[in-house]
């Protein structure tokens, strides 16, 4: 499946590169603070375009806080579970292979800036995955 020119630019350019399945783990592990960006199919959500461009202008308003990686449309679904994504185009952060926030949708400038800026501040926390509770066969709600 071949990528909208804005999104492969985004994907190829000195400051991004493209994250799949198999390099997801080693890229989020890498030292530092990355924003993966999972931009969906541009034709379903055409934000994912908008994000292509202003993603990198955000990197270069952060001082070069974090680098780029741009989830690969083929892993999207399994890598966005990973980090509790649900819509689509979606930013998240990660410094050292741990969550730190994310922003969903586009957003405006002043909005995109002021949710980076405390992301980037916030310390580590657990991804809003979906939690599945355990439950053993035979028991009940009682608590004896």
């Amino acid at each position: 499946m071949s990528l909208h020119p804005l999104i492969e630019r985004l994907a190829q350019g000195s400051a991004a590169c493209a994250v799949n399945a198999a390099d997801h783990d080693a890229f989020v592990a890498r030292p530092g603070t990355h924003v993966l960006c999972f931009c969906g199919d541009p034709v379903r959500f055409p934000e994912a375009l908008d994000i292509a461009v202003v993603l990198p202008e955000l990197q270069v308003a952060s001082g070069g806080a974090f680098d780029i990686g741009v989830v690969t449309r083929a892993d999207e679904d399994s890598i966005a579970r990973r980090w509790g994504v649900q819509r689509w185009p979606s930013l998240v952060a990660v410094r050292d292979g741990l969550w730190l926030g994310s922003i969903a949708g586009m957003q405006d400038w002043d909005v995109y800036l002021r949710e980076l800026n405390a992301i980037l501040q916030a310390e580590p926390k657990r991804p809003p995955t979906i939690g599945i509770p355990v439950v053993s066969a035979g028991t009940t709600d009682a608590c004896h």
